[in-house]
């Protein structure tokens, strides 16, 4: 008897962790590093929320990822990265700038898309976003 109901006990706890889960918000920093990689994370950002809308998305840049959420800036066929920076934009993602990088190269902060918000270090606010309020991490 004793098994039995630690059995249902158990089975109930699992279920109610389930149902929990479930209903957890979908939370993601994306991490960009070079610009190399940006054109790609713009396309799985994309289609992350094609396969799920709800989710919270930020994309955290510094070093030469932030080249990509620059005033003018275009990818190698030519194309203005503006253009799908402001469509993700107007899905709720958000776009950080680390401002150490923009101080160490001399990049004037009038430069960054109004799309984008600056963070004073960007492996900081990865590290913040993480930690502290429980984002799932993805670097392209």
């Amino acid at each position: 008897m004793l098994r039995k109901t630690l059995l249902i006990l158990l089975f109930a706890f699992a279920g109610f962790t389930t149902a929990g889960a479930a209903e957890r918000e979908e939370k993601v920093v994306y991490h960009i590093s070079d610009i190399a990689n940006a054109s790609n994370a713009l396309v799985n950002i994309r289609n992350h929320l094609n396969a799920s809308p709800k989710a919270k998305i930020v994309v955290v840049t510094h070093g030469s990822g932030i080249d990509f959420l620059l005033e003018g800036a275009k990818n190698k066929t030519g194309n203005p990265y503006d253009i799908p920076v402001q469509e993700l934009a107007a899905r709720n993602v958000e776009f950080r700038v680390c401002k150490n990088t923009l101080e160490a190269r001399s990049i004037d902060k009038n430069q960054v898309l109004p799309e984008a918000s600056l963070v004073p270090a960007g492996v900081v606010e990865i590290s913040r976003l993480q930690l502290q309020e429980g984002y799932a991490y993805l670097k392209p």
